[in-house]
Order: C-alpha cells, then structure tokens, then sequence
C-alpha cells in the first residue's frame, strides 16, 4: 500500500473541467487531483468572486495543495460564474435562491455518484452561508459530508463603522443594485471591484441577509434559522483573519455560528497568535504564507475528520 501511495504522489497535478447539465445551464467543476481514489473536496466561492479563489492552472492555491496532499479537489463555479454557461452576462435571471436549492445539491449529488465517497467541503465569504442554507434546506444531504471549513463566511454584519457604511450601507445596499438595473447584472469585473459579476437577483437577495434581520429565504419565507436548530451539523471549523474588518469581521463569524446553532471551532488568523502574517478577507486564501502557515493545518484537520483516512500526510509540517 505505501508502494502504491508513493508511487500516486510522484505524478504530476491534474486538472480538468467537469460539467453538469440544469437545464440551459451547464455548472462547471474544476477537478484536481493527483489520486483519484482520495477522499473528495468540495470547494464553493462567494459573491463578486468564482472558483479561482482557491487555484491557478499553474498550481497555487488551497485546492493545488490539498490535491498535492492526496485529496481529490472539486471547485465549483456557481450559475453563471467562473466556466459554468452561460455568464451572468448572458442569463442574470437566478440568484442565491437557485444557488441553495439547486447548484449545490446537485454538486454534491455528481461528486458523490462519481467518486462513491463522502466528501469535505470549503467555504469562501458567503459561499459558506449558501453551503449552510442548503444543508439546512435539505437535510439528507448532511449524510454525505465528513466536514466543513468555512474562510471569512459571515451572514451578517454587524460592525458599525464608517468604512462598514461606505462600502457595504452605500456601495453594495444601494449603489450596486441602481446599476445593476439597467444590465441585469452588477460588472464587477469592468467596475474592478470583484473577480466576477453578479445577477441583480442575487443581489437583492443577498442584501436581506447581509442586513441584521432574520435568516429567512426572501424568495419563499423558508425559516433557516428554524431548521438549522434541528440539525447535527458535520464538524465545522470557521477561520478568519485578524486583518478582515468587514466582510468576516471575527465578531460577525461568531454571530453566524452562533444563529446557526453549529457547535464549531473558531480561529482568528494573526501574526499575534503564531501565524506568518496578519490575514484578511481575500489574501487569507492567496498570500503565499498560508503554504507554509494555516494550508497545512487544513490538511491535518481534514484528515482528523475523516473516517476511512486515505491521506498521507507525511509531507504535512506544523
């Protein structure tokens, strides 16, 4: 067996798009891997943003070394977002509704079928809020996840600060949506301040919740916070950085797990608590430290979560 594992970690990174029909849409999935066999990782990004958070074609990225360590990674791109067809450009008529009820479960679902194994699965911002709606919408699902990490996800924001009014009060509550009407869609992408556009759907929705009101769908009244205090969440660990002053801000992650009813782990990344660097919302993910910082104990708590442990973590240093 150990012959065989070396022999699987000697080839070289791969990496190929997957797709799945829904309808006129076709979901895209980055698959990453080394070992096929190795235990499954779901990856869900947030808003403004696509799977590319997580990995580049040339191998960086919390996805390439969670594959390099065994893992087979699987990052998704929501409707309309990253290589899923057609871009919100094209079709801007969904939003985070379609995200919970339909792209997730049925991510979930392929990865299952597919692989045949339980899986992990990590979070960016809000991708950890639509992964928690979901979980809590349909509960059969929880079955299928061995655990979850969750980078800077908050649901809502609570600071009360006047860079929390700029750009969240002004810029996204009522800017965004005002030009998002014309178009259908925020250009985040032209207007440089995201990786990806955004339906005006999405939009709306996601504002309900970013305000301090009750976790309830906008699109059908589905009480969340209601069905997520009946249920035994998977082991849940939610990170932050110290430099993270809105969009996960460590006290509004702390309300989330909270309202949540999830009895999860928390850390706040800082130089004051061990780590390289003072992390924030994006570079928490990208900043070429966490290799060497917080990636590695990523590796090590997926693993120690994991009941049937196909990951040789021999390579992993703390």
């Amino acid at each position: 067996m150990q012959k065989i594992m070396s022999e699987e970690h000697q080839r070289s990174l791969q990496q190929k798009s997957l797709y799945i029909d829904d309808g006129e849409h076709q979901l895209h999935l980055r698959n990453i891997y080394k070992n096929k066999q190795g235990i499954p990782v779901l990856m869900l990004h947030g808003v403004i943003e696509n799977g590319k958070i997580f990995y580049t074609e040339s191998g960086k990225g919390l996805a390439c070394f969670l594959a390099e360590h065994g893992f087979n990674v699987f990052v998704a791109d929501f409707r309309g977002k990253g290589l899923s067809h057609p871009s919100v450009k094209d079709n801007a008529e969904h939003g985070q509704f379609e995200a919970i009820t339909r792209d997730i479960p049925l991510f979930i679902d392929f990865i299952k079928q597919r692989t045949q194994q339980n899986m992990h699965v990590i979070c960016h911002s809000w991708g950890g809020i639509l992964f928690s709606s979901s979980l809590a919408r349909f509960p059969h699902l929880l079955d299928r996840i061995n655990s979850n990490i969750c980078f800077g996800t908050k649901r809502s924001i609570y600071q009360k600060t006047f860079y929390k009014f700029l750009k969240v009060d002004l810029l996204w509550n009522k800017f965004a949506p005002y030009l998002a009407k014309k178009k259908g869609y925020i250009d985040a992408v032209k207007m440089k301040f995201g990786a990806d556009n955004e339906s005006l759907l999405f939009l709306k929705q996601s504002i309900e919740w970013v305000k301090p009101q009750p976790w309830v769908d906008p699109e059908d009244g589905f009480d969340y916070h209601l069905a997520a205090s009946r249920l035994t969440w998977p082991e849940t660990w939610h990170v932050t950085g110290v430099n993270d002053k809105l969009l996960g801000h460590g006290d509004d992650v702390k309300a989330f797990i909270a309202e949540s009813n999830n009895k999860a782990e928390f850390s706040l990344l800082s130089i004051k608590a061990g780590d390289a660097h003072d992390y924030d919302h994006i570079d928490i993910l990208t900043h070429p430290k966490a290799v060497n910082d917080h990636f590695p104990k990523v590796v090590h708590w997926l693993s120690k979560n994991e009941d049937n442990k196909k990951i040789d973590c021999k390579a992993v240093a703390f």
